[in-house]
């Protein structure tokens, strides 16, 4: 554990990961760290009482004494001859706002078979400094792809704003070395990799921002990205991380579309930024939508 500015860091046990099948396609989740922070760094609008209203439900994700649980962490993604990270966390090489963890990469690498080499892409749900630090590493002073023989997808919507405001410094070690590689592929807001893995669309807390549905022999999944960055904001979609957000009234629209397709159904959510237990489903309450996460 360390701690830096009031924030814990807290660093996985390699032993402990989680997993998960949706029909045919596993996905693994891959911890880089669980931040604990005031929620008034990311989600100000989240209060102690607000917590208090809320529920038991929402504890795994917050403390008793109303500190954030954030989670950093990829999901491997595993469908047919397609091996696939979902998002590449803070990363080991360049200073960010929060710390990443260096032996990440080696854990990364460990949970996948077959080793980084094996995995065929990478999916940036959005181009925020927390999503792609690993996609590259530094060697003898060069930022190189992570991952060689993938092929790099991100929303040409999102590449754009990225490219016109790169407010999160990550082009120069994150995404320029991919395109110079050959590597990044600016693909359509639906693109579909696979016929069980395809993008959704959801603009708002970035310009191109997508969340990542999984279909497998009548099952179904969906990886939020930062639509949600909190369990807190299917009760509350109101809240947003105003900070953070590119436009937090259409990440609000984006949050509201996303709860009525999930509530009450069968599908299960992975939380980006969920700390474990991470995935669960989207019930329907007398006060509103809360996430069942079973422990």
């Amino acid at each position: 554990m360390s701690e830096r500015r009031g924030v814990e860091v807290h660093h996985e046990d390699p032993s402990d990961s989680l997993s998960w099948h949706v029909g045919d396609v596993e996905i693994r989740r891959v911890e880089e760290s669980v931040v604990e922070m005031s929620p008034r760094y990311l989600l100000p609008d989240v209060s102690q009482e607000l917590l208090d209203s809320t529920g038991d439900w929402q504890h795994p994700f917050f403390t008793d004494d109303g500190r954030m649980m954030l989670s950093m962490h990829s999901f491997v993604v595993r469908s047919g001859d397609n091996t696939i990270v979902v998002d590449t966390c803070v990363g080991g090489h360049v200073e960010r706002p929060l710390p990443g963890d260096p032996g990440f990469v080696d854990r990364l690498a460990t949970a996948i078979p077959g080793g980084l080499d094996a995995v065929t892409h990478v999916v940036c749900t959005h181009l925020h400094f927390d999503h792609v630090g690993w996609n590259t590493r530094l060697v003898d002073g060069a930022h190189l792809p992570t991952f060689p023989n993938a092929r790099y997808l991100v929303s040409m919507a999102e590449l754009a704003g990225t490219e016109a405001d790169d407010e999160m410094d990550v082009m120069d070690s994150s995404i320029t070395p991919l395109i110079d590689a050959g590597l990044l592929d600016a693909v359509e807001q639906d693109h579909r990799i696979d016929d069980r893995i395809a993008f959704v669309p959801s603009s708002g807390h970035t310009p191109g921002h997508i969340c990542v549905a999984i279909d497998s022999a009548g099952e179904r999944a969906l990886i939020t990205g930062d639509s949600f960055h909190s369990p807190i904001q299917f009760a509350h979609p109101e809240i947003s991380a105003t900070h953070a957000d590119f436009d937090s009234v259409a990440a609000g629209v984006t949050r509201r579309r996303l709860i009525a397709e999930l509530v009450d159904q069968p599908t299960v959510v992975f939380g980006t930024h969920f700390a474990p237990p991470t995935a669960g489903r989207v019930r329907s309450g007398d006060d509103g939508a809360w996430f069942d996460a079973p422990a």
